[in-house]
Order: C-alpha cells, then sequence, then structure tokens
C-alpha cells in the first residue's frame, strides 16, 4: 500500500496549489521541496520584486514629480537597502502563509532533494546526507525552472547576476545593463532607474516586450526612455566578462560591434526547464529538446500515474499559469469535473511603469490567422481618474472578430492595467462581446471606464474621444 495517494514535487504556485486542490479532494497528500515553500515566485521573484516596484513608484514620485504635485525637497534621501528589506518581510510573511496552509490542510512537507527511483516511487534526501524513500499512487512533478545563461558568460553572482543575485542585494548599482527586455528586464530597469541608476536595455530581437503586440512595445520604449532608460534593441549579446570590478558586455547590431562597461549586468534572457537529475528518463517520462516535461490536457505525462504541472512543462511560465494546472491536475487524479486550459487566453502582466497587461491574440496574429478584425481603443489622457493620478500615458485596445464578434485579444499598457484585465478575460472565457462590455455600467470615475470606452471604439461608437 502506498504511503500516500499524491506526491508534488516542488512547492512552487503549482506545486503547493495541487496539494491544497488534492488534499481538499480527500486525497493523502504530500510536498516535496529541496529549498523552500512557496518557490522562486514567493520567495525570490512576483511577490518581492513587486514590493520593491511599489518602492521604486514612490521613489520616482518624489525625485521627478515635485513640480506637478506642488511638492520640493533640500535633501531628498532614498534608502533602497530599506526597500530590499521591505520586500523580504513581505516575502516572508507570504511564505509562513503557505506553511499555514500545509498545516490546515493537512498535507506533510517534506524538505530534501528528490529522484525518482520507480513510476511510484521517490528519495528524498535531505540536508544532512539521509535518503529515505516515500511511494504514492501519483506523482506530480512541479519542479519549476532556472535562469538560462549562454555558455561561455561570466555569471559570479557579485557584478554579473541573475535575478535571484539582484532581487535579494541591497546595494543599489550606479550603472547597469539589464540583458533581456523581457518581463523581467523591464521591471529591473523601473527599479533600478526610479533610484537614480543609469540603466541600458539590451534585447537581440527588434524590440523590447517582444512578445507583446507591437504598438505596446512602441509605446513603452517611449515611457522608457523618457525615463532616461536607455534602449538597445536589436543588439545581440556576444560575451560578457568581469574586469577590475567591472561588468564589460560585448554587443553587436547592424550598426556593428561596441563595447559597454557598467557596474553591475544582469541577464535576464529567459529560463529552461528544471527537468534534468529527477530520474525521470529512468522510468520513461517523456521530455523535449528544451528540457521540458510533455504533457496531455490532463496534465498526466506519458507515464501512468506520473503528472507534470508549472514551468517545467514549459506550456507558459507564469505563476498563475502554474497554479491553474496545479488545480486541473488535482482534479483529473481525483476523477471530478474539471476544465481544459487555454494558454493562448491566459492573462499576461508585467509591472514596470507604465504597466503593461495582455491576453489573446496581437493585431498581427489575428490578421495572420485570417480573422477579418475590428479594433476598439481609448487613450488614458480621455480618462479623468488616470489624469487625477498623474498617470495619464498608455491605451486599450480590444482586438474583435468582425464576424462574429468574438474578442480575440487585449493588449493594455497605463496606470494598473494588470488589475484592468480580468474583466476582459472573464468576458472572453464567458464569450461575451464588446457589445456586453460597452453595456456594462462602469462607475465614475474610475480606470476601469477605459475598457468600456475602448468596447464602444470597436462598434466605432466610442464616447469621450
Amino acid at each position: 500500500m502506498a504511503d500516500f495517494d499524491v506526491i508534488v514535487i516542488g512547492a512552487g504556485p503549482a506545486g503547493y496549489v495541487c496539494a491544497i486542490r488534492a488534499a481538499q479532494l480527500g486525497l493523502k497528500t504530500a510536498v516535496v521541496d529541496k529549498q523552500w515553500l512557496g518557490g522562486v515566485c514567493l520567495n525570490v521573484g512576483c511577490i518581492p520584486s513587486k514590493a520593491l516596484l511599489r518602492n521604486a513608484e514612490i521613489a520616482h514620485l518624489l525625485r521627478e514629480g515635485g513640480k506637478e504635485f506642488g511638492f520640493s525637497f533640500e535633501n531628498l534621501t532614498l534608502d533602497y537597502s530599506a526597500a530590499v528589506k521591505r520586500s523580504r518581510q513581505v516575502s516572508a510573511r507570504l511564505t509562513k502563509g503557505v506553511g499555514f496552509l500545509m498545516k490546515k490542510n493537512n498535507i506533510e512537507v517534506i524538505m530534501g532533494s528528490a529522484k525518482l527511483t520507480a513510476r511510484d516511487t521517490v528519495a528524498v534526501t535531505d540536508e544532512s546526507g539521509a535518503t529515505k524513500t516515500h511511494t504514492a499512487r501519483h506523482l506530480v512533478i512541479a519542479t519549476g525552472a532556472n535562469v538560462a545563461i549562454p555558455q561561455g558568460w561570466t555569471v559570479d553572482g557579485q557584478v554579473v547576476v541573475t535575478y535571484e543575485e539582484a532581487i535579494l542585494q541591497e546595494k543599489l548599482p550606479s550603472s547597469a545593463i539589464i540583458i533581456g527586455a523581457g518581463a523581467i528586464g523591464v521591471e529591473f530597469a523601473t527599479i533600478w532607474s526610479s533610484y537614480g541608476s543609469e540603466v541600458t536595455l539590451v534585447e537581440m530581437l527588434p524590440r523590447i516586450l517582444p512578445l507583446e503586440d507591437e504598438e505596446i512595445s512602441a509605446e513603452l520604449t517611449k515611457a522608457l526612455n523618457k525615463r532616461k532608460i536607455k534602449t538597445l534593441p536589436g543588439h545581440r549579446v556576444e560575451g560578457i566578462e568581469v574586469k577590475d570590478g567591472t561588468a564589460v558586455v560585448h554587443v553587436s547590431s547592424s550598426e556593428g560591434e561596441k563595447t559597454l562597461a557598467v557596474e553591475q549586468a544582469l541577464v535576464a534572457i529567459g529560463f529552461k526547464p528544471n527537468s534534468r537529475n529527477l530520474g525521470l528518463e529512468e522510468v520513461g517520462v517523456a521530455i523535449d529538446s528544451r528540457g521540458a516535461i510533455e504533457i496531455d490536457e490532463r496534465m498526466a505525462t506519458n507515464v501512468p500515474g506520473i503528472w507534470a504541472i508549472g514551468d517545467v512543462t514549459a506550456k507558459l511560465m507564469l505563476a498563475h499559469v502554474g497554479s491553474a494546472q496545479g488545480i486541473v491536475c488535482a482534479e483529473n487524479i481525483a476523477g471530478v469535473e474539471t476544465v481544459k486550459l487555454n494558454y493562448t487566453n491566459m492573462p499576461r502582466a508585467t509591472y514596470c511603469q507604465p504597466q503593461v497587461a495582455s491576453f489573446g491574440l496581437t493585431e498581427a496574429q489575428a490578421k495572420e490567422q485570417g480573422y477579418e478584425v475590428k479594433v476598439g481603443r481609448f487613450p488614458f489622457q480621455a480618462n479623468g481618474k488616470a489624469l487625477g493620478l498623474g498617470e495619464s500615458s498608455g491605451w486599450v485596445k480590444i482586438i474583435s472578430d468582425a464576424k462574429y464578434g468574438e474578442i480575440l485579444g487585449a493588449h493594455l499598457i497605463g496606470p494598473e492595467v494588470t488589475e484592468l484585465l480580468p474583466e476582459l478575460t472573464i468576458a472572453q472565457m464567458m464569450e461575451l462581446t464588446a457589445h456586453e462590455i460597452a453595456r456594462n455600467v462602469h462607475a465614475h470615475p474610475t480606470l476601469s471606464e477605459v475598457l468600456m470606452e475602448a468596447a464602444h471604439g470597436v462598434e466605432g461608437q466610442p464616447i469621450h474621444i
């Protein structure tokens, strides 16, 4: 008889959520992690970075916003280390909360490094080197991902760093190059520049936030440049080295090669799945060329009784996607009613200033797929709440199928747009059209009115522009 019904390997947002849902469904559940509850997200990712971004927002307002709001300082002092300490407090509180949830749901927490020794067996080695074997009817792999670092790049954790060192360090670099202009890159650019660092963003692809709608990239580039963040799209990093305590980055573009030297360089080019050294190959679990575990819509691998969720599947490396996968996985294991996930329509959020939020198809993708589209847009500069906040840059763009009215995607840039996105994603999920969004009365004055106006715009009838 197995020790558990379910053992989840990895206690990040995918793993611990899966464990909770499994326990709720009456399954005897354990979760294994080698380092911490809450995974990267709660400890050194999503959560502490948002705390730092809040500090950065205030720092930028104090440094740059005095003229508009009517205040000034003779000797403004900003303590970046205090911001980092606050972020650690926020992280610790939520991590303790996960521990409480494990106890509340009678989930056994096993700390140590896990390796599959059979289809239903996990060997866990703790810090002392002692190994104990556990069995379960179902094993769920939720081991996440780690930073992708090209061969030959020097990453010493001091001068050239990854997100983990960057989010923990209390010293602010006076100058920095951030390699990779995805979500992590632009968020750290926002944080460091708000405190006065000279920041350069280097991106190999032709534009920053290259996976977003092209107009989003253009608008954000203007906003970052206004904040004195230098952007270098279309630049390939040929190599990084540390010389005399300085990060030296060699880049090339259509204009030729150049060398950039700064106090610190952050490598933020992406992640690769943590699928190695888990014993997966030995038990026959299929892994693709990227190192991602192959799963079906149920989150099942090709080996009966072994499941995978979160970043290790590389479906969409976002915490909320992993959590959604975890719930679906647990429900499929328990044999109860569940849903199928649509990864195209998953919400995406980037917490730079201004914020970026999106889901679904870009305008270009919709046209490439053969849709005749209608586009509704509305600027924040015509929104009373945004003007009152002093944050009126950006806009909302809704893409709709002209034939049936289906919402194909939405792309937002501006104040707190990450909080506005759920109205649009639930509308799409429930098969509402822009007409229903437009007819939904929105409170005034609110930022959410831009959604109503953009929805009116899909039919060519925006009210306030």
